[in-house]
C-alpha cells in the first residue's frame, strides 16, 4: 500500500476524513475540506463535478487510486470521493501523491 493511502487511513482514524457524495460537497462548500480525492475509476460526471466545485472553492483535488483501494485504506466499502479536513494530513497525502501519480494511472 502506498504511503498516501496509509496516511489516509491515519487521517480516518483521527476523524479527519469525510466520505460520500453529499457530505464531501457540503464540506467543500463550508470551506472545511483541505484536500479532495476522487477515485481514478469514478465516472466522468463525478470527476467533472468535483473538479468544478473544488476549483470554485479553491480546494486541491486529486484523481488517484481505485475506489477499492480508497475504501480499503479507510476500512470501509469502496469509496469514490473522500475529503480530508485536516491541513496537516492533507499536505502529507499530497506530498506522497505528487511522487507517484504520474505513473500510477497509465493504462
Amino acid at each position: 500500500m502506498s504511503k498516501a493511502l496509509s496516511n489516509l487511513g491515519m487521517a480516518m482514524r483521527a476523524g479527519k476524513v469525510v466520505t460520500g457524495d453529499e457530505t464531501v460537497l457540503k464540506t467543500v462548500r463550508q470551506g472545511k475540506a483541505s484536500l479532495v480525492l476522487v477515485a481514478a475509476d469514478a465516472s466522468a460526471n463525478t470527476k467533472k463535478k468535483y473538479r468544478d466545485k473544488c476549483a470554485s472553492y479553491g480546494v486541491f483535488m486529486a484523481e488517484a487510486f481505485s475506489r477499492d483501494s480508497l475504501g480499503q485504506a479507510l476500512g470501509k466499502e469502496e469509496r469514490v470521493v473522500v475529503a480530508i479536513t485536516d491541513r496537516g494530513f492533507a499536505n502529507m497525502i499530497r506530498g506522497h501523491l505528487s511522487q507517484n501519480t504520474e505513473v500510477e494511472n497509465i493504462d
